[in-house]
């Protein structure tokens, strides 16, 4: 074989090299809670409402923000179950629980216009999920008097999970 073929199978072979390299880095993994862990932590984010005598909606988001399970005490107000989704979608949108949230978007701050985003809800309530040091999912609760209270259940619900998501 001359130099110049040579020179030219080394080249062709860089290309394909490089190539599949490029071909690699298109895609990527992405871990995201299943159904069945999301209804737990539903179940027990509602029970922990109920036992404390609060009347609620729970919703739990898969990673991209779509709602996996939505369970509505059956005296829970009719616009829990919509709060409970939009509580779950903000936290998981911004990786902040919403308690946080309101904090950091209050009138006067630089991030205060977020806050009118299409299925934003700035009250307490919803918590980003964490699992493997990944973000998988996100709890909204609502109904209980007031956020802090829709808290304690969206952490119970988390707490109920916490071993299952640590992989």
């Amino acid at each position: 074989m001359t130099n110049h073929f040579r020179r030219l199978a080394i080249l062709a072979g860089a290309a394909l090299a490089v190539a599949a390299a490029s071909a690699q880095q298109a895609t990527y993994q992405v871990r995201s809670i299943t159904p069945e862990a999301a209804l737990k932590a539903a179940s027990a984010a509602l029970a922990a409402c109920q036992k404390n005598g609060h009347q609620v909606a729970v919703a739990v988001t898969d990673r991209a923000g779509h709602p996996l399970v939505m369970l509505r005490d059956r005296h829970a107000g009719p616009h829990t179950p919509q709060t409970a989704i939009g509580k779950a979608y903000t936290a998981l949108s911004f990786k902040l629980n919403t308690t946080e949230f309101v904090r950091a978007t209050q009138a006067g701050q630089p991030a205060s216009g977020i806050r009118d985003l299409p299925g934003v809800v700035a009250v307490g309530g919803g918590w980003p999920i964490e699992g493997g040091g990944s973000l998988v999912a996100a709890i909204g609760v609502s109904g209980a008097p007031g956020g802090d209270a829709d808290d304690v259940c969206a952490k119970a619900g988390i707490a109920a999970i916490r071993d299952d998501l640590e992989f």
